[in-house]
């Protein structure tokens, strides 16, 4: 399948809000209560996305039309890496992050930041980033995890 990744536009925030909270609702629901899920997804109206586009390097993949997928880049932190689930384990979250990589090289920034969700430790972790600390949101558990720039992408 043919994935294209660009910058996110104004127009793609409903189409990004749906992907989040499919993700959330499917996929990080395994690791999270109800009630977490339901507190993370007031962040991700298209309201709010639009908001986030505004402020951050945010990216989509596509498949023709089709938004799948986003990242963004806010400062040295990578943030709101998700993929729709039925596209998951494809690649296509590797390729975002590849981007976000590039966008922080040509920024001189010299490592990247990403609080992850449980359920995404071990994506990060295969990309080379290191738990760094937990942190808590109230029963919120993210791991916070790191990777330094000079230090080679895995898997290439």
């Amino acid at each position: 399948m043919e994935y294209t990744i660009r910058p996110a536009l104004d127009d793609d925030a409903a189409d990004i809000s749906v992907v989040i909270l499919r993700a959330l609702r499917e996929t990080n629901a395994k690791d999270y209560t109800d009630e977490i899920i339901a507190r993370v997804e007031l962040s991700f109206s298209p309201d709010a996305v639009r908001e986030l586009i505004a402020k951050r390097a945010v990216f989509v993949a596509t498949i023709g039309d089709r938004v799948v997928g986003t990242a963004s880049l806010d400062g040295s932190v990578v943030r709101t890496v998700f993929v729709a689930p039925d596209v998951q384990a494809q690649g296509i979250g590797k390729l975002l992050m590849a981007r976000i990589e590039h966008m922080a090289r040509t920024r001189n920034i010299p490592a990247l930041t990403v609080p992850s969700s449980v359920t995404a430790e071990t994506f990060y972790a295969r990309l080379g980033f290191n738990a760094v600390r937990d942190s808590y949101h109230g029963d919120e558990r993210t791991i916070i995890m790191e990777r330094l720039l000079d230090a080679p992408l895995q898997g290439r």
